[in-house]
Protein backbone atom coordinates (compact mmCIF):
# COMPACT_ATOMS: atom_id res chain seq x y z
CA UNK A 1 0.00 0.00 0.00
CA UNK A 2 1.13 3.57 -0.66
CA UNK A 3 -0.13 6.67 1.12
CA UNK A 4 0.58 10.37 0.59
CA UNK A 5 0.45 12.71 3.55
CA UNK A 6 -2.00 15.63 3.38
CA UNK A 7 0.51 18.12 1.95
CA UNK A 8 1.85 15.58 -0.53
CA UNK A 9 5.56 16.06 0.19
CA UNK A 10 5.84 12.61 1.82
CA UNK A 11 4.95 9.18 0.48
CA UNK A 12 4.63 6.13 2.73
CA UNK A 13 4.88 2.62 1.34
CA UNK A 14 4.34 -0.75 2.99
CA UNK A 15 4.80 -4.18 1.47
CA UNK A 16 5.42 -7.86 2.09
CA UNK A 17 9.01 -7.19 3.24
CA UNK A 18 7.95 -6.26 6.84
CA UNK A 19 9.46 -2.73 6.66
CA UNK A 20 7.37 0.37 5.86
CA UNK A 21 9.35 3.09 4.06
CA UNK A 22 9.14 6.88 3.88
CA UNK A 23 10.06 8.74 0.67
CA UNK A 24 10.18 12.26 -0.70
CA UNK A 25 7.32 12.22 -3.19
CA UNK A 26 8.93 14.60 -5.70
CA UNK A 27 12.33 12.93 -6.06
CA UNK A 28 11.71 9.39 -4.82
CA UNK A 29 14.59 9.70 -2.35
CA UNK A 30 14.15 7.44 0.65
CA UNK A 31 14.06 9.27 3.99
CA UNK A 32 13.92 6.25 6.28
CA UNK A 33 12.32 3.00 7.38
CA UNK A 34 10.11 1.86 10.26
CA UNK A 35 11.62 -1.32 11.72
CA UNK A 36 9.64 -3.56 14.06
CA UNK A 37 7.09 -5.72 12.21
CA UNK A 38 7.71 -9.43 11.68
CA UNK A 39 5.15 -10.00 8.93
CA UNK A 40 3.89 -8.49 5.69
CA UNK A 41 2.57 -4.95 6.24
CA UNK A 42 -0.82 -4.70 4.56
CA UNK A 43 -1.89 -1.13 5.27
CA UNK A 44 -0.83 2.22 6.69
CA UNK A 45 -2.28 5.63 7.46
CA UNK A 46 -0.73 8.95 8.44
CA UNK A 47 -2.14 11.58 10.79
CA UNK A 48 -3.39 15.00 9.65
CA UNK A 49 -0.18 16.82 10.64
CA UNK A 50 2.12 13.98 9.50
CA UNK A 51 3.31 13.38 13.08
CA UNK A 52 2.15 9.78 13.56
CA UNK A 53 1.97 6.71 11.35
CA UNK A 54 -0.18 3.61 11.82
CA UNK A 55 0.73 0.30 10.17
CA UNK A 56 -1.26 -2.95 10.05
CA UNK A 57 0.60 -6.21 9.52
CA UNK A 58 0.32 -9.98 9.23
CA UNK A 59 2.16 -10.35 12.56
CA UNK A 60 -1.24 -9.60 14.16
CA UNK A 61 -0.30 -6.10 15.33
CA UNK A 62 -1.07 -2.50 14.48
CA UNK A 63 1.88 -0.29 15.33
CA UNK A 64 2.00 3.44 16.03
CA UNK A 65 5.16 5.30 14.94
CA UNK A 66 6.71 8.73 15.26
CA UNK A 67 6.95 9.79 11.60
CA UNK A 68 10.00 12.00 12.08
CA UNK A 69 12.19 9.78 14.26
CA UNK A 70 10.99 6.33 13.15
CA UNK A 71 10.48 5.36 16.80
CA UNK A 72 7.81 2.77 17.55
CA UNK A 73 5.47 4.44 20.05
CA UNK A 74 3.06 1.57 20.68
CA UNK A 75 2.00 -1.86 19.43
CA UNK A 76 -1.67 -2.92 19.48
CA UNK A 77 -2.07 -6.73 19.55
CA UNK A 78 -4.86 -8.11 17.34
CA UNK A 79 -6.73 -11.42 17.22
CA UNK A 80 -5.38 -12.25 13.75
CA UNK A 81 -3.42 -10.71 10.86
CA UNK A 82 -4.22 -6.97 10.76
CA UNK A 83 -5.59 -6.15 7.32
CA UNK A 84 -6.57 -2.47 7.42
CA UNK A 85 -6.06 0.65 9.53
CA UNK A 86 -7.43 4.19 9.32
CA UNK A 87 -7.21 7.33 11.48
CA UNK A 88 -10.50 8.97 12.40
CA UNK A 89 -10.91 12.65 11.59
CA UNK A 90 -9.14 14.47 14.43
CA UNK A 91 -6.65 11.61 14.95
CA UNK A 92 -8.06 10.71 18.40
CA UNK A 93 -9.23 7.25 17.32
CA UNK A 94 -8.49 4.68 14.66
CA UNK A 95 -10.27 1.68 13.17
CA UNK A 96 -8.57 -1.58 12.25
CA UNK A 97 -9.51 -4.98 10.86
CA UNK A 98 -8.20 -8.43 11.83
CA UNK A 99 -8.58 -11.51 9.64
CA UNK A 100 -10.14 -14.74 10.90
CA UNK A 101 -7.46 -16.74 12.69
CA UNK A 102 -7.92 -20.19 14.21
CA UNK A 103 -11.23 -20.07 16.12
CA UNK A 104 -11.23 -16.27 16.34
CA UNK A 105 -13.55 -14.57 13.82
CA UNK A 106 -12.72 -11.67 11.55
CA UNK A 107 -13.35 -8.47 13.49
CA UNK A 108 -13.36 -4.68 13.37
CA UNK A 109 -11.75 -2.75 16.23
CA UNK A 110 -11.85 0.88 17.33
CA UNK A 111 -9.05 2.22 19.55
CA UNK A 112 -8.67 5.51 21.40
CA UNK A 113 -5.31 7.23 20.90
CA UNK A 114 -3.73 8.93 23.92
CA UNK A 115 -1.82 12.19 23.46
CA UNK A 116 1.05 10.69 25.43
CA UNK A 117 2.21 7.24 24.25
CA UNK A 118 3.09 6.38 27.88
CA UNK A 119 -0.63 6.53 28.72
CA UNK A 120 -1.74 4.50 25.71
CA UNK A 121 -4.08 1.56 26.36
CA UNK A 122 -3.85 -1.63 24.30
CA UNK A 123 -7.54 -2.58 24.60
CA UNK A 124 -10.03 -1.51 21.93
CA UNK A 125 -13.00 0.61 22.98
CA UNK A 126 -15.20 -1.22 20.46
CA UNK A 127 -15.06 -4.67 18.88
CA UNK A 128 -17.40 -5.73 16.06
CA UNK A 129 -17.49 -9.47 15.35
CA UNK A 130 -21.14 -9.68 14.25
CA UNK A 131 -20.45 -7.78 11.03
CA UNK A 132 -22.39 -9.88 8.53
CA UNK A 133 -19.65 -10.08 5.89
CA UNK A 134 -19.30 -13.49 4.26
CA UNK A 135 -15.60 -14.29 4.19
CA UNK A 136 -13.01 -11.77 5.22
CA UNK A 137 -13.27 -8.04 5.82
CA UNK A 138 -10.98 -6.32 3.33
CA UNK A 139 -11.02 -2.79 4.77
CA UNK A 140 -12.47 -0.32 7.26
CA UNK A 141 -12.81 3.44 6.78
CA UNK A 142 -14.44 6.45 8.46
CA UNK A 143 -17.25 8.35 6.77
CA UNK A 144 -17.21 12.19 6.97
CA UNK A 145 -17.08 13.60 10.52
CA UNK A 146 -16.66 10.04 11.86
CA UNK A 147 -20.42 9.48 11.58
CA UNK A 148 -20.01 5.82 10.68
CA UNK A 149 -17.46 3.08 10.12
CA UNK A 150 -17.56 1.75 6.57
CA UNK A 151 -16.37 -1.81 6.01
CA UNK A 152 -15.77 -3.69 2.76
CA UNK A 153 -15.84 -7.43 2.29
CA UNK A 154 -14.74 -10.37 0.21
CA UNK A 155 -18.45 -10.78 -0.55
CA UNK A 156 -18.56 -7.47 -2.47
CA UNK A 157 -20.67 -5.70 0.15
CA UNK A 158 -20.22 -2.42 2.00
CA UNK A 159 -21.59 -2.07 5.52
CA UNK A 160 -21.94 0.96 7.79
CA UNK A 161 -21.68 0.67 11.58
CA UNK A 162 -22.31 3.06 14.45
CA UNK A 163 -18.81 3.91 15.80
CA UNK A 164 -20.10 4.20 19.38
CA UNK A 165 -22.21 1.03 19.67
CA UNK A 166 -21.09 -1.16 16.76
CA UNK A 167 -24.70 -1.43 15.57
CA UNK A 168 -25.15 -2.22 11.86
CA UNK A 169 -26.72 0.84 10.22
CA UNK A 170 -26.75 -0.03 6.51
CA UNK A 171 -25.70 -2.80 4.14
CA UNK A 172 -25.15 -2.40 0.38
CA UNK A 173 -24.25 -5.05 -2.20
CA UNK A 174 -21.96 -2.99 -4.46
CA UNK A 175 -19.82 -5.58 -6.28
CA UNK A 176 -20.12 -9.22 -7.35
CA UNK A 177 -16.53 -9.95 -6.28
CA UNK A 178 -14.17 -9.03 -3.45
CA UNK A 179 -13.77 -5.28 -2.83
CA UNK A 180 -10.03 -4.69 -2.83
CA UNK A 181 -9.83 -1.03 -1.83
CA UNK A 182 -11.73 2.22 -1.28
CA UNK A 183 -10.39 5.73 -1.94
CA UNK A 184 -12.15 9.04 -1.32
CA UNK A 185 -12.04 12.42 -2.98
CA UNK A 186 -10.68 15.34 -0.96
CA UNK A 187 -14.03 16.32 0.56
CA UNK A 188 -15.01 12.67 1.21
CA UNK A 189 -18.27 13.17 -0.67
CA UNK A 190 -17.31 10.58 -3.30
CA UNK A 191 -15.65 7.19 -2.95
CA UNK A 192 -14.24 4.87 -5.59
CA UNK A 193 -14.27 1.14 -4.92
CA UNK A 194 -12.10 -1.38 -6.76
CA UNK A 195 -12.99 -5.04 -7.07
CA UNK A 196 -11.97 -8.45 -8.34
CA UNK A 197 -15.17 -8.41 -10.44
CA UNK A 198 -13.12 -6.35 -12.98
CA UNK A 199 -14.83 -3.05 -12.19
CA UNK A 200 -14.35 0.09 -10.16
CA UNK A 201 -17.41 2.05 -9.02
CA UNK A 202 -17.95 5.67 -8.00
CA UNK A 203 -20.22 6.04 -4.97
CA UNK A 204 -22.04 8.90 -3.30
CA UNK A 205 -20.76 8.55 0.27
CA UNK A 206 -23.94 10.03 1.79
CA UNK A 207 -26.33 7.56 0.13
CA UNK A 208 -23.89 4.78 -0.95
CA UNK A 209 -25.58 4.95 -4.35
CA UNK A 210 -23.46 3.82 -7.32
CA UNK A 211 -23.01 6.82 -9.62
CA UNK A 212 -20.61 5.47 -12.26
CA UNK A 213 -19.05 2.13 -13.25
CA UNK A 214 -15.61 1.73 -14.85
CA UNK A 215 -15.30 -1.64 -16.59
CA UNK A 216 -12.06 -3.48 -17.39
CA UNK A 217 -11.05 -7.01 -18.42
CA UNK A 218 -8.99 -7.81 -15.33
CA UNK A 219 -9.23 -7.65 -11.53
CA UNK A 220 -8.95 -4.09 -10.18
CA UNK A 221 -6.81 -3.92 -7.04
CA UNK A 222 -6.85 -0.16 -6.46
CA UNK A 223 -8.37 3.04 -7.83
CA UNK A 224 -8.10 6.75 -7.09
CA UNK A 225 -9.90 10.02 -7.85
CA UNK A 226 -7.98 12.99 -9.25
CA UNK A 227 -8.09 16.05 -6.97
CA UNK A 228 -7.97 18.51 -9.89
CA UNK A 229 -9.69 16.82 -12.85
CA UNK A 230 -12.73 14.68 -13.53
CA UNK A 231 -10.47 11.65 -13.91
CA UNK A 232 -10.02 8.35 -12.10
CA UNK A 233 -7.13 5.91 -12.36
CA UNK A 234 -7.38 2.13 -11.97
CA UNK A 235 -4.62 -0.37 -11.25
CA UNK A 236 -4.71 -4.15 -11.24
CA UNK A 237 -3.90 -7.14 -13.41
CA UNK A 238 -4.08 -10.90 -13.29
CA UNK A 239 -3.81 -12.58 -9.92
CA UNK A 240 -0.20 -12.45 -8.73
CA UNK A 241 0.13 -16.23 -8.49
CA UNK A 242 -0.89 -16.79 -12.12
CA UNK A 243 1.54 -14.44 -13.89
CA UNK A 244 5.17 -14.44 -14.87
CA UNK A 245 7.25 -11.27 -14.73
CA UNK A 246 8.54 -11.52 -18.30
CA UNK A 247 6.08 -9.25 -20.05
CA UNK A 248 4.16 -6.28 -18.79
CA UNK A 249 1.84 -6.46 -21.80
CA UNK A 250 0.63 -10.04 -21.46
CA UNK A 251 -0.35 -9.64 -17.83
CA UNK A 252 -1.96 -6.25 -18.53
CA UNK A 253 -0.29 -4.31 -15.75
CA UNK A 254 -0.91 -0.76 -17.00
CA UNK A 255 -2.52 1.96 -14.97
CA UNK A 256 -5.74 2.90 -16.76
CA UNK A 257 -7.24 6.39 -16.81
CA UNK A 258 -10.98 6.93 -17.18
CA UNK A 259 -13.09 10.07 -17.41
CA UNK A 260 -14.98 10.19 -14.14
CA UNK A 261 -18.28 11.33 -15.66
CA UNK A 262 -18.28 9.75 -19.14
CA UNK A 263 -16.78 6.45 -17.90
CA UNK A 264 -14.57 6.24 -21.00
CA UNK A 265 -10.95 5.12 -20.88
CA UNK A 266 -8.61 7.70 -22.40
CA UNK A 267 -5.11 6.58 -21.47
CA UNK A 268 -2.81 3.89 -20.11
CA UNK A 269 0.59 4.03 -18.45
CA UNK A 270 2.90 1.01 -18.62
CA UNK A 271 5.92 0.26 -16.48
CA UNK A 272 5.21 -2.42 -13.91
CA UNK A 273 6.08 -6.09 -14.39
CA UNK A 274 3.46 -7.37 -12.00
CA UNK A 275 -0.12 -6.59 -10.98
CA UNK A 276 -0.56 -3.08 -9.56
CA UNK A 277 -1.67 -3.48 -5.94
CA UNK A 278 -1.99 0.16 -4.92
CA UNK A 279 -2.35 3.49 -6.68
CA UNK A 280 -2.83 7.09 -5.50
CA UNK A 281 -2.88 10.63 -6.88
CA UNK A 282 -0.61 13.27 -5.37
CA UNK A 283 -2.78 15.77 -3.45
CA UNK A 284 -1.92 18.47 -6.03
CA UNK A 285 -3.06 16.21 -8.88
CA UNK A 286 0.11 16.75 -10.91
CA UNK A 287 1.56 13.28 -10.34
CA UNK A 288 0.59 9.85 -9.14
CA UNK A 289 2.28 6.84 -7.58
CA UNK A 290 1.72 3.13 -8.06
CA UNK A 291 3.02 0.06 -6.23
CA UNK A 292 3.03 -3.42 -7.72
CA UNK A 293 3.77 -7.08 -7.14
CA UNK A 294 7.17 -6.53 -8.83
CA UNK A 295 8.35 -4.80 -5.63
CA UNK A 296 8.62 -1.31 -7.10
CA UNK A 297 6.89 1.97 -6.31
CA UNK A 298 6.81 4.13 -9.43
CA UNK A 299 6.35 7.91 -9.31
CA UNK A 300 4.76 9.37 -12.43
CA UNK A 301 4.80 13.12 -13.08
CA UNK A 302 2.18 14.29 -15.57
CA UNK A 303 3.34 16.30 -18.60
CA UNK A 304 1.77 19.55 -19.76
CA UNK A 305 -0.33 17.75 -22.37
CA UNK A 306 -2.16 15.90 -19.62
CA UNK A 307 -2.49 18.94 -17.36
CA UNK A 308 -4.01 20.93 -20.26
CA UNK A 309 -6.25 18.04 -21.29
CA UNK A 310 -9.92 18.99 -21.36
CA UNK A 311 -12.17 16.12 -22.37
CA UNK A 312 -15.49 17.31 -23.74
CA UNK A 313 -18.36 15.19 -24.95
Amino acid sequence: MIKYNREGDLLFSCAKDHTPNLWYSDSGERIGTYVGHSGAVWACDVSYHSERLLTAAADATVKLWDVQTGEQLFSFPHTGPARSVSFATGDRRFVSVADKFSDRPAAVFVYELANDAAEQRAEPVLTITDHGHEGRITGAYWTPLNKAIMTTGGDGSIKLFDPATGELLESHQVHSGEITNVAFNKSKTLAITSSKDNTAKLLDVETMKVLKVYETDRPVNSAAISPIKEHVVLGGGQEAMSVTTTSGRVGKFEARFFHMVFQEEFGRVKGHFGPINTIAFHPNGKSYASGAEDGYVRLHHFDNDYLKLDVKK
